[in-house]
Formats: C-alpha cells, structure tokens, sequence
C-alpha cells in the first residue's frame, strides 16, 4: 500500500490519468503564446491589450479558485474533476459566438471561463499528485506531469497554427495596414473565423474527457484525516493564514508562473520586435518548452537519488536570476531563419530549464503538513497561479513604454523573492519572530 491507503495499482493508475490530464491543462493553457500575436492582429490591438489573453485566462485562478476549493469539499476530488472539464469545454464553446462576431471582449469572457475550469482542476490536481505518496518524491511526481504538460505546450501552438495560419497569410500581414478599411475587415473577420473548427473540436474532447474521468479508476483522497505530523502541525490552528510557509509559497508561485509565462508567451513578441514575422517567430514557445521538459527530466532522474528538492529549488531560484540580467544585458545578435536577432533571445528560451522546477519545488514545501486544511491551501496556491494573468500585463505595459527587451526587468525582482523562498521563507512557522517565540517557549516552560 502507498500513502493515502492506496494499492499500488491504483497509484500507477492514477498518475497515468492525472499525467494524461496535465496533458490537457498545458494544451490548453500554452496556446495563449500564439493567441496573443494572433488576436493582436485580428483585432487590431496594442500590446497591453493583447496581454488581456493572459489576464482573463489566469484572473479565474484568482477569482474562482476558493469557490473551487468549496466545490472539492463538497463533492470530491473525482467529481470536481469533472465539473472542471465540462466547464473548460463550455468556455472553449463560447469562441464560436466570439469569433463570428469579432468582439474580443466575448473572446476574454470565454478565456475566463476556461480559467475558472482550469482553476478547479488545478485545486484538485496539484495535491493530487504531492500526497497521493511520498512527501520527499513529490518533485519527481510532478516533473513527470510538468513533461505532460509542456510537451503539451510544445504541440498546441502548432496545431492552433496549422488549423489558422497559411503560409500567405506573411504578404496579408504586410498588407493589412494599407488595405481600405471595408477590405481589411472582411480580411480579419476571414482570418478570425479560423478559430471557430478547433475551439469547437476542443469543447468535443474536453466534454470527453470529462465523461472518461467520471467513469475511470481515479480513486478518491480523504484528506481530512491527519497523521501525527500533521496533528502537531495543524495544533491551535484555526485556518490556512496561520501557516506562513502556505501563504508565502503562494506569493513565490505567484511570482514564478509570471515569470514562466513571460518567458513562453512574450517571446513571439520579442522575436517580432527584432523584425521576425509571425509565421517565423510561432516556433520560439517550443523552444523555451523543450528545455523546461529537459528541467523535468532531470527532476525525475536526480530526486531525490542525487539532490534534495530543497537544494534544487535553491539552485534554479539562483540560476532564473543570473538568466534574467543575461536577458538584460548580454550583448551580440546572430542569423536565425534568415533573420538577424538579439543573443539575449536565447536566455529567454533558457528560462525554461530553471524555471521547469522551481514550481514543482515550491508546491510541495508549501502544502506539506496541512491536514485538514490541504484543500483550502491548495485553493490558496493555486490563486497564486493569477501571477499567469498580471505580470504579462505588467510586461506588456513597459513594453508600451521602454521597449521589448528593457521590460524583462519586470523578472529580476521577482527571481530575488524566489531566492528568498528557497533559501529562508518556507523554513517559516510562525509570524511571530524566532525571538518573541524563544521568550514565549522560556516563560511557558518557567511556569510549568
């Protein structure tokens, strides 16, 4: 039996459905790299506009992951699963009235309604996989769903392209601007349109999926039963907030999923900012996906047969800080597809190595020993998943402003708190200071 009670069937069982639906969440998820640069051009919008792909999308987490964690509560994981995936499949569905219409606003409203099943299925997932066995394996677990999830990453963006990108559509993109205003509207609402086949495919097979996990052998996880070690952990504690170590992971992962979807969905733009036309440029997400996958394995491979998952958090805490004043300051520029571009872009691909672990190294230091409390903390966590939705759009607003290259400064500051987290902030039990507790634990034990 491993942890939780479960056979051993039903533990491989179970990481084979949940590795299959980290598939679909990174599916789904990764084509805002190439949704971004697309509605910008046909929906004629600025970069922050364009950047509110990512903020409708990543705000549910925000918004609707304690609903989520009540939803869990109430019915279960198994079944909050599927509530999940009928209503990702809903907001795929709401991007054919979009995409008739040319409203980006009903664009946004569909994206926060795939936010909002994503934001479920996460709260479910993430503990899923970091209490369903070994506390110290947690990393190794969720490097084999990270895989899943990037590979993912790496296949929608081109699938999206192959479904609405055609190869003249270069010489339509040099030409849009000069085409008469009734010409150039039929010309967007035509290159719009193309979403309609695999957004309505996508609700197909989300719908699907949901139906597959309702019936399959996902085994249900009592999570309000405590060990020993979560009896003392959870001793005198009323709710989630008195658990520092919980609401300071949920600010580092706020912060990381920012900076890992700016190094993923800005990087179309950096490469266009350099002259790359769309068509060229659409395959850089991939990129910065295979070497976070090539982070994956290594965690799968070295934990925690050859580094801790602490040591490892440390280490790629360190290396996304030097990769982000790379980013900023390596100079140079080389001939890539017949185009001339910035060395710097290359650091930005490399992001994806380092930053492959630190989420799957925050998220078990964060919710360990939670007991009673996992669900609403997971809730907590994944609401740090919101980082996805506000620092592109801090991002895209310095682009407005100081340029492409100069609005990465936006990773630096957030790369020194992650460093901090590793180092020192999850070792934190107590909001009071180590001194006052000293004191406290003194008289307490002068009076006994």
């Amino acid at each position: 039996m491993t942890q939780n009670g479960i056979s051993q069937r039903s533990f491989i069982i179970s990481i084979a459905i949940l590795a299959f639906m980290y598939f679909i969440f990174g599916f789904v998820s990764w084509i805002n790299a190439i949704l971004i640069p697309y509605f910008k051009i046909a929906c004629e919008l600025s970069n922050f506009e364009s950047y509110l792909v990512a903020f409708a999308f990543y705000i549910a987490y925000l918004v609707m992951s304690m609903p989520g964690a009540y939803l869990l509560k109430k019915v279960g994981f198994k079944n909050g699963i599927v509530s999940g995936f009928f209503i990702l499949a809903l907001g795929a569905l709401i991007f054919v009235p979009a995409a008739m219409t040319r409203i980006y606003g009903i664009f946004l409203v569909g994206l926060f309604t795939m936010g909002t099943g994503l934001a479920i299925l996460q709260t479910a997932a993430n503990p899923y996989v970091t209490i369903i066995g070994p506390l110290d394996k947690a990393v190794q677990r969720m490097s084999i769903m990270g895989i899943c999830n990037k590979f993912a990453g790496i296949v929608s963006p081109l699938v999206f392209a192959a479904f609405t990108l055609k190869a003249a559509d270069k010489e339509l993109f040099a030409a849009l601007p000069t085409m008469a205003e009734a010409t150039r509207n039929l010309a967007l609402d035509e290159l719009i349109h193309r979403v309609i086949l695999p957004y309505t495919c996508l609700s197909v097979l989300l719908i699907g999926v949901g139906l597959f996990i309702r019936y399959s052998a996902l085994p249900e996880i009592n999570t309000e039963e405590e060990n020993e070690e979560q009896v003392a952990a959870c001793a005198g504690k009323n709710n989630v907030f008195q658990f520092p170590y919980l609401i300071l992971g949920a600010v580092a992962l706020f912060l990381h999923v920012g900076t890992q979807v700016i190094a993923i969905d800005t990087i179309i733009g950096y490469a266009g900012s350099m002259g790359m036309d769309l068509i060229s440029a659409k395959i850089f997400p991939s990129f910065t996906l295979t070497a976070t996958i090539v982070g994956y394995i290594i965690g799968v491979f070295c934990v925690p047969r050859f580094i801790g998952q602490t040591n490892l958090l440390k280490i790629c805490t360190v290396t996304g800080l030097l990769l982000s004043f790379c980013i900023l300051f390596v100079p140079g520029h080389m001939i890539f597809k017949g185009h001339e571009i910035a060395v710097s872009i290359w650091f930005v691909v490399l992001l994806g190595l380092p930053n492959a672990l630190i989420y799957a190294g925050i998220w078990p230091l964060a919710i360990r020993n939670l007991g009673r409390f996992t669900k609403v903390g997971s809730s907590i966590l994944v609401m740090g998943l919101a980082g996805n939705a506000i620092l592109p759009l801090i991002y895209g607003h310095f682009v407005d402003f100081i340029g492409t290259r100069q609005a990465y400064w936006v990773l630096v500051p957030c790369f020194i708190y992650l460093v901090f987290y590793a180092v020192y902030g999850h070792k934190i039990t107590s909001w009071k200071p180590r001194l006052f507790l000293d004191k406290e634990n003194k008289r307490r034990a002068n009076h006994f």
